[in-house]
């Protein structure tokens, strides 16, 4: 048994839960996974697998989230690993649209399930380490996104590797990433339910830790009815007393559209980038890109978190700033036919974006407690999929429409642009409020304000 709850032993579990995000996220083959579907490998159409990524993730994002909590977050980080394999040797090993997109179906269970892997290091430190482990955590899959996706471009650019056999060293990747999932130990608390409520004794005696683990697990299936409906009491009235703040609802608002509008972007991406490159003689530097951009994104995140700025009053008006920029970015992916200046484009789009992303994460955990985390963030998750997934049914799927992929980023940025407005009026309403609160408000009297908490500024 491990002495989480007294700070102690911290080191192990996120040395290992790092290791795990480094390796499922390091997937060479990943910035030209498009190219490999619609190429001359499975020779398949856009319409016939992309959709399948959106509209699973849809479907399995909540009853992920609900298992994720009952079952304690390990066996969902390993199942994440093992739906991985599957997808990548679905891949590599069939053919025909009907297991491409079992293929699909599998990488979308894991990546509904990260979840997870954000919320089981809360589950087994103690909370003085939140902050320097978080760190951590996100650093370890942006890194080995980076390292995955600049080793991919090496290898296509300098090796002269086919598609395949990048697909093939992400396989073995996940496999790593699995082996590290099985070590991670298992959590002896939930942060949603608790521990009364899941009919579970601690001090039960078991064998071993891991045999424990799994007939718990066991025992837990056996009582899920009763169990999913109290998470699903408490997940109302835990979602009631988050979101009646509305300083936190507005940061949840971006968070959820922002992910709506990310997610797209970057799953057609690659069509894009594919309809502006040259004809003839040109190298894709699909994997150099995305190394670049997710690594510029990653300085942006560790240097907003030390910007000392009162975010509570600023924060939306920031917000509506760097949105319209991203919108200004977009209009230009779309209407340029220089593939450069769009490999540009989108490297300060996804900065921007972890940027701003970074934001709202931080805004929302200060106005929530630690035990809703979890669920604040995987509501906002499923609200960007449900976004989504709309607006692939009506831009990609419509048949009448027939738009082109630059057509279709036009709209994005439009989306941002909407987005843009909705934050920048917010902003200049919450700044202009504050300054009338402080002229009204009499010298001495404590200020009633509810929707301005006042926070000190993060250091």
């Amino acid at each position: 048994s491990y002495c989480f709850r007294s700070g102690q032993n911290w080191v192990f579990p996120t040395v290992f839960l790092c290791v795990y995000g480094f390796f499922s996220m390091m997937r060479p083959s990943e910035p030209f996974l498009t190219d490999f579907l619609t190429g001359p490998y499975k020779n398949l159409t856009t319409q016939q697998v992309i959709p399948t990524w959106a509209y699973s993730n849809l479907f399995l994002l909540i009853p992920v989230f609900l298992v994720t909590d009952v079952l304690r977050y390990k066996p969902l980080i390993v199942l994440q690993a093992l739906t991985f394999i599957l997808a990548f040797i679905l891949l590599l090993f069939s053919s025909g649209v009907v297991l491409t997109q079992c293929a699909l179906f599998a990488y979308s269970m894991g990546t509904a399930a990260d979840t997870a892997y954000y919320s089981y290091i809360y589950s087994v430190v103690h909370p003085q380490y939140y902050q320097r482990v978080t760190s951590y955590a996100r650093g370890a899959v942006l890194l080995g996104y980076a390292c995955g996706s600049l080793l991919g471009q090496l290898l296509v650019s300098l090796g002269g590797i086919s598609l395949y056999w990048l697909n093939v060293i992400t396989l073995n990747s996940v496999c790593l990433a699995l082996l590290a999932a099985l070590l991670l130990p298992m959590p002896e608390k939930s942060l949603f339910l608790r521990e009364s409520e899941m009919d579970y004794n601690p001090s039960e005696n078991v064998t071993s830790s891991s045999r424990g683990s799994w007939v718990w697990v066991v025992r837990c299936l056996r009582r899920g009815r009763r169990v999913v409906a109290t998470a699903l009491r408490r997940l109302a009235l835990d979602c009631k007393e988050c979101y009646s703040s509305v300083t936190v609802l507005f940061f949840c608002v971006w968070s959820a559209m922002g992910k709506c509008g990310y997610y797209q972007i970057t799953l057609y991406v690659q069509l894009l980038w594919e309809s502006k490159q040259p004809p003839y003689n040109f190298t894709a530097y699909n994997g150099g890109v995305e190394a670049m951009a997710t690594l510029s994104g990653s300085v942006a995140s560790i240097a907003v978190g030390h910007l000392a700025l009162e975010w509570t009053l600023w924060g939306e008006l920031v917000l509506g700033v760097f949105t319209a920029l991203s919108a200004g970015v977009l209009y230009l992916m779309s209407m340029t036919s220089n593939i450069w200046v769009c490999y540009i484009c989108y490297a300060l789009f996804k900065t921007i974006y972890m940027e701003l992303i970074t934001i709202c994460t931080f805004q929302i955990a200060r106005g929530i407690s630690r035990e809703r985390y979890a669920l604040v963030f995987g509501v906002n998750s499923f609200v960007g999929i449900v976004l989504q997934s709309l607006l692939t049914a009506i831009v990609v799927n419509t048949k009448t429409l027939e738009l082109t992929i630059c057509s279709q980023f036009f709209i994005y940025a439009s989306y941002f642009s909407a987005l843009a407005v909705l934050f920048l009026s917010r902003g200049v309403y919450t700044v202009f409020h504050n300054q009338l609160v402080e002229h009204v408000t009499p010298e001495g009297l404590p200020d009633r304000r509810t929707d301005l908490p006042q926070v000190s500024p993060l250091t």
